[in-house]
């Protein structure tokens, strides 16, 4: 973390550079104030300013003649320490949204006394100064990395404390536990036998707990990084239909002559809360044509490094052998859609026989749409349906500490039970689990451990 400096000012552009109505250049850090005063119009107004305010005036470039000094119009949003998101002084220059325009005002930042922001700088500094644990600061990046309604929803959560509250009141039980077993070390009834010694009921209801967060990781990783579903089958059996169906609008072309896709089309989508790399691929079948051979080639290795195959079949042509051939090869996960439904109502019935998962739809009138994703969902998910009322964890750092911890607590009621260990054994195994839980929030965290998070976030968070 030798690349931040604590309270030097730092400044950096908050918003896309892309022609906007708004552009936002933020600074923090110590006089940061009072430096930008040096390029501002109303110095005195922007210098007594209270905190949590907003000044009106002009950004000037000081080194040009008094005509043609004036660079825009804004507003500057006025935070002061500790009432800030990074807990230092800060302000946020809310300026026209031109691309001239916001280079130019963080130019004149640089030149005026500000160094540029690395990235995660700002929320770096909100951890340091206590604004945020880590799991918040992780959940910052979340949320702007969310893809669908339930993955910003869950990293929401975290970014507001659920998480946090959730260690906090394991952590509790275990401290509570270590205080009963202190008691007992201290004032021992049978200094022979540790086992049934101390209530271990708190330490179970932990387990259970970091068990359960532990297992929510599974699903949480996948509403973060999503799932890459394939759109596979042969010429003319729905899948660009599909694929525009399941977008909602039209990215494929849709046409009744084989062979109309040849290379593959990606796009992501929203199955169910669940972010995904929908691909509509070439149709599956041999050919002389060396640019369609290409494309089934590419079709075939796609569908090998998917999450899921979505495996098109024409009702009206039923199942062929070669149909079978290709999925029973597949080594992800299969299910058979049984498309154009509203031609030829095919009998699923004994279709199980041949294949577990399949479904039907209509992709051209939209129909069994919403069961064929509820499907997806429910095979990417393994069927687990999860009963949590609070979020899961948040980053693969997260569950190592958390099954670190689980670990811990596991192995304390283990030799708890084993007359041959002292309760001092038990103790040192509970100060472990905190140690790790300390971990998940940021309260003992290697430099190399906080340089990975931060170094992820974009500059100017």
């Amino acid at each position: 973390m030798n690349r931040y400096t604590p309270e030097e000012p730092i400044a950096a552009i908050a918003t896309a550079l892309v022609p906007s109505a708004i552009g936002i250049v933020r600074a923090s850090g110590k006089n940061c104030i009072e430096l930008a005063c040096g390029i501002f119009s109303r110095k005195e107004k922007l210098l007594h300013a209270p905190g949590n305010t907003l000044v009106h005036g002009w950004i000037e470039n000081p080194r040009l003649d008094s005509g043609c000094k004036k660079i825009d119009e804004v507003v500057i949003g006025v935070y002061k320490a500790p009432k800030s998101f990074t807990g230092e002084d800060m302000i946020e220059i809310f300026c026209h949204g031109g691309v001239n325009v916001v280079t130019s005002v963080f130019s004149l930042l640089l030149e005026n006394g500000f160094r540029k922001a690395e990235r995660g700088e700002f929320t770096f500094r909100a951890y340091i100064n206590g604004k945020l644990d880590l799991t918040r600061a992780e959940a910052v990046k979340e949320i702007i990395d969310s893809r669908t309604n339930i993955s910003r929803t869950h990293a929401a959560e975290r970014l507001s404390g659920n998480l946090l509250e959730q260690i906090d009141s394991i952590k509790k039980m275990i401290l509570d536990t270590i205080g009963n077993i202190e008691v007992e070390i201290e004032y021992p009834e049978d200094e022979e036998n540790i086992s049934g010694s101390f209530d271990s009921s708190l330490l179970e209801a932990a387990r259970k707990k970091l068990s359960d967060l532990e297992a929510s990781w599974k699903a949480e990783k996948l509403y973060q990084d999503g799932a890459k579903i394939v759109l596979c089958g042969k010429t003319n059996a729905g899948k660009s239909s599909l694929f525009n169906s399941l977008l909602k609008e039209e990215r494929s072309i849709v046409s009744s002559i084989e062979g109309t896709t040849r290379d593959w089309i990606e796009c992501w989508s929203d199955f169910a809360g669940i972010p995904v790399r929908l691909f509509d691929t070439a149709g599956l079948r041999k050919t002389d044509d060396a640019i369609e051979e290409r494309g089934v080639e590419l079709a075939k290795n796609l569908s090998g490094d998917s999450d899921i195959i979505l495996y098109l079949v024409d009702s009206s042509s039923g199942i062929s052998e070669d149909d079978m051939e290709f999925m029973k090869s597949q080594s992800v996960p299969v299910l058979l859609v049984l498309n154009k439904s509203d031609v030829c109502d095919f009998n699923l019935n004994g279709t199980e026989k041949v294949w577990n998962d399949s479904v039907k739809i209509s992709a051209r009138h939209s129909s069994g749409i919403e069961e064929l994703v509820l499907k997806v969902k429910d095979i990417l998910l393994n069927g687990e349906v999860s009963s949590r009322e609070q979020c899961g964890l948040g980053s693969a750092r997260q569950k190592k500490s958390v099954q670190e911890a689980l670990e811990r607590i596991e192995h304390a009621l283990e030799i708890s039970r084993n007359s041959s260990y002292g309760l001092d054994a038990v103790v040192q195994d509970l100060e472990d689990s905190l140690e790790s839980l300390g971990e998940v929030a940021g309260e003992v965290t290697p430099d190399d451990v906080l340089e990975n998070i931060f170094s992820r976030f974009c500059v100017g968070k």
